[in-house]
């Protein structure tokens, strides 16, 4: 952990640059290690098809990111955590957000580790 899924309209595919996005988010998280142990980081993007925004009568966008991240990190810790990470989503978008209707938003979601099953042999590689 954390994992990172960010969904976003397709009409925003060309100029949304996505996978630049999610080297930045992984670069935020990786930048608040050990908080976030480097090899537990995942981010995915999730293209979406279909959706329907406000009324659906114009080509509006949205970009969601949700953050999750296991139970036991300081209220002051997530607060700054995800801070930086939607500011470094609205930096990402500005361009695009000045030119054409875009809803940008992101949420946290903390989990127990009771019902979490892990088998990872990445963090190895982080511990030398």
């Amino acid at each position: 952990m954390p994992h990172i899924i960010v969904e976003y309209t397709d009409n925003i595919k060309v100029e949304g640059d996505i996978s630049g996005l999610l080297r930045k988010i992984n670069d935020v998280l990786i930048g608040r290690a050990p908080l976030f142990p480097v090899g537990g980081i995942r981010s995915r993007a999730i293209e979406l098809q279909d959706y329907c925004v406000a009324d659906g009568t114009e080509d509006d966008a949205f970009v969601h990111v949700t953050l999750k991240i296991g139970a036991g990190r300081s209220e002051a810790d997530k607060q700054a955590v995800c801070d930086e990470l939607f500011e470094k989503v609205k930096e990402h978008f500005a361009e695009l957000f000045a030119t054409r209707y875009l809803a940008l938003s992101m949420e946290l979601v903390e989990f127990s580790e009771v019902g979490t099953y892990k088998h990872n042999n990445i963090h190895a590689r982080y511990k030398k």
